[in-house]
């Protein structure tokens, strides 16, 4: 959720020794309560990290929104994501992988050029890319640590953001995105988030907020949408439904 989860982009840990009392408890289960929360539609509007690469794409990330739609059964998330990049729609879809028990969304990474690299929640790798603006695809390849790239899920007091820490042990990679149910945040919204930036060790003014004035995926969107309902209209209820 990987220009900030650049698309997509983003691994997760215990507290740093610098954090104060405030900071969160990145091992808070994900309850079925906290599926229905997070499922849907969501747009990264936040975005703090520290990693240089990280930093440049957000500097061409303009704004996004994406869907996050979970399977209970095998505790995995697909995620449709419209980004726009350098005045561009980018359309990206990708699966990630839910553990309850450590509170951490993941994505697999993959050896590629002699090295190990994963897309953030916000790069178009491997799945389904669709609209890829020249040039940028090589800049959204990332080089991670380990073979799994995990955000943890931080809750707020707000049931309308929530927050996903990458590296949250590591003072020189770490990284935070704010996700609202709204493209635009509220000032208490933005207290919530900042003072979770400062409690990680981050500085306020490593803050990026995106501009949903600057979306280019509305129709886009709105294509898609019309398509999804004319497939599920054209398959009819289901077997012994009304």
């Amino acid at each position: 959720m990987a220009l900030p989860w650049a698309l997509a982009v983003l691994s997760l840990l215990p507290l740093l020794n610098a954090q104060s009392s405030s900071c969160v408890n990145f091992t808070v289960p994900i309850t079925n309560a906290v599926v229905d929360q997070i499922s849907g539609k969501w747009f990264p509007v936040g975005l703090a990290y520290r990693i240089p690469m990280y930093k440049l794409l957000t500097s061409v990330f303009q704004s996004s929104f994406l869907y996050f739609d979970i399977n209970r059964t095998d505790d995995t998330v697909l995620v449709r994501q419209y980004a726009t990049i350098l005045d561009q729609c980018v359309y990206l879809y990708y699966h990630l992988k839910m553990q309850k028990e450590n509170g951490t969304l993941s994505r697999p990474c993959k050896l590629s050029g002699g090295g190990l690299l994963c897309g953030m929640v916000f790069s178009p790798l491997e799945e389904g890319t669709i609209g890829r603006p020249h040039g940028l695809t090589q800049k959204l390849s990332l080089p991670v640590m380990g073979t799994e790239l995990f955000g943890y899920l931080i809750l707020t007091q707000d049931p309308g953001i929530f927050i996903l820490a990458f590296y949250p042990e590591d003072k020189q990679n770490m990284g935070l995105t704010l996700y609202a149910d709204k493209p635009v945040l509220t000032l208490e919204q933005k207290r919530q988030f900042q003072e979770q930036v400062i409690c990680m060790g981050l500085e306020e003014s490593d803050i990026v907020y995106v501009d949903e004035k600057k979306d280019q995926c509305g129709p886009l969107e709105k294509e898609h949408n019309e398509e999804m309902k004319k497939e599920k209209d054209a398959k009819g209820p289901k077997e012994g439904g009304k």
